[in-house]
């Protein structure tokens, strides 16, 4: 599914989506969550630590908030700073990104550059980690996404996913549904002025597979070891996966 009703492809309506939306974006997204997406990010943070990262690729950058609080919180191997390269579709996210990057003085541990996950973005195991919240699933084709993200780590190297789910819980679930596909757009689209773009999160998430079959998907796109981490009661879901 695509967020506007055109001609364009599903990468190119995306990048215009984003590109609209971008100076609302952070707003939006921490008040529409009550802010658990920080919460969120901060595991993902942690278990990236964990790995003692030199070189991450921050796919579906945005507006930088996963790279930012990596290259804050994370050090490399032998107590090295890692570098994180944040890469986007949306020129519009990256100039926040940016100011946000300089803001915080972290020009030398976060690059930022145009680019999608489909394309050579990184050079074949160049990096040790790569990271994408809530970004495959505007991926316009989820398996080369997932396979050139594969091509990009270095033999052994873990690739971390935070994306939405739909909770199965039957009364929260209901109540999420009502919220994300009532709620969440009229506020969205009220303050973003793209009601469209506020119909089409909801709906992505709806069509996005669960999480057994996109555990599956990472197994053919050249991982092992995949998991998934249930968050808020299947709100989202942290994935992890190592390169075969």
């Amino acid at each position: 599914m695509k967020p506007y009703d055109t001609e364009l492809s599903k990468k190119e309506e995306v990048r215009a989506m984003f590109d609209n939306i971008a100076p609302a974006y952070d707003r939006l997204n921490h008040t529409l969550s009550l802010s658990v997406d920080r919460i969120w990010r901060r595991r993902v943070v942690r278990i990236v630590g964990r790995l003692h990262p030199r070189r991450v690729l921050d796919m579906a950058t945005g507006t930088g908030d996963l790279a930012i609080e990596m290259a804050r919180r994370i050090r490399g191997v032998q107590v090295l700073e890692a570098h994180i390269k944040g890469v986007d579709l949306s020129e519009g996210m990256l100039d926040v990104a940016r100011r946000k990057v300089a803001a915080r003085g972290l020009e030398e541990r976060v690059t930022l550059e145009a680019g999608d996950a489909e394309t050579a973005v990184a050079a074949a195991g160049s990096v040790d980690v790569v990271t994408v919240a809530f970004g495959v699933r505007n991926f316009g084709d989820l398996g080369r996404g997932l396979a050139e993200l594969s091509r990009a780590l270095r033999p052994g190297g873990r690739i971390v996913i935070l994306e939405f789910s739909t909770p199965t819980m039957p009364v929260f679930g209901r109540l999420y549904d009502w919220y994300s596909h009532r709620v969440l757009p009229r506020i969205g689209g009220w303050l973003s002025h793209d009601r469209q773009a506020y119909d089409y999160l909801p709906r992505s998430v709806d069509e996005f597979p669960q999480p057994e079959e996109f555990l599956t998907i990472l197994a053919a796109a050249g991982f092992r070891d995949c998991r998934a981490r249930s968050q808020s009661f299947g709100i989202a879901q942290i994935y992890t996966a190592e390169k075969c």
